[in-house]
């Protein structure tokens, strides 16, 4: 059985006191390269995994493993793929999405914000002609500037906010106007549309 537990933006210090506790406790515990590599000084014996398939080989009905997954498991997040290979989830302990900690930053509220994730998907920007606030997250093919441009040409005014590398300490946050060029720190990062609606 699994039980997947969400570690934050990235930096430590964000995990859940439940969470941290969990990973001190457990038994097995498997992650990705990035959480393997912040969460060393917890555990060093974390199981690097690079694929969702490979959790399959340390499925065992007699163990009760520990799955590390970025942000929180539920957002966007890897609970509904593992629900869809038919992996026995036990529970889930959720963690601080990498939007949540810019909007802190940001000092912004987003309870009424679209989101849309372009995190290995592909998807129509044109959904953010009617929203507001649109919370989006990236990848290394849908970049904040590819997305600038791309919003000016559907004619969309407004602010862009980009958070690269949140939590780490080469965090950085850019904040232009949508249609200027952005630079492509990382391939981590949450960008966050304020449209100016007619």
């Amino acid at each position: 059985m699994l039980i997947v537990a969400g570690v934050g933006p990235g930096n430590p210090k964000y995990l859940t006191l439940d969470v941290k506790m969990r990973i001190e406790k457990a038994k097995y515990i498997l992650a990705f390269g990035r959480v393997t590599n912040s969460l060393k000084h917890i555990r060093e014996d974390i199981i690097q995994v690079n694929k969702v398939e490979e959790i399959l080989k340390y499925m065992d009905k007699e163990k009760e493993i520990l799955l590390l997954a970025s942000g929180d498991p539920n957002f966007f997040g890897i609970v509904d793929f593992l629900k869809g290979k038919g992996l026995p989830i036990k529970e889930v302990l959720p963690g601080l999405s990498s939007f949540q900690y810019l909007m802190g930053k940001l000092q912004k509220s987003w309870q009424n914000a679209f989101f849309l994730s372009l995190h290995g998907r592909e998807d129509n920007l044109e959904k953010i002609k009617s929203h507001k606030l649109s919370i989006l997250l990236i990848d290394k093919f849908n970049t904040p500037d590819k997305i600038s441009k791309e919003l000016y040409r559907l004619n969309i005014k407004g602010k862009i906010y980009v958070g690269f590398n949140l939590s780490y300490d080469d965090e950085k946050i850019i904040i232009k106007n949508i249609g200027e060029e952005i630079e492509n720190i990382s391939s981590l990062g949450v960008v966050i549309i304020e449209n100016k609606m007619d």
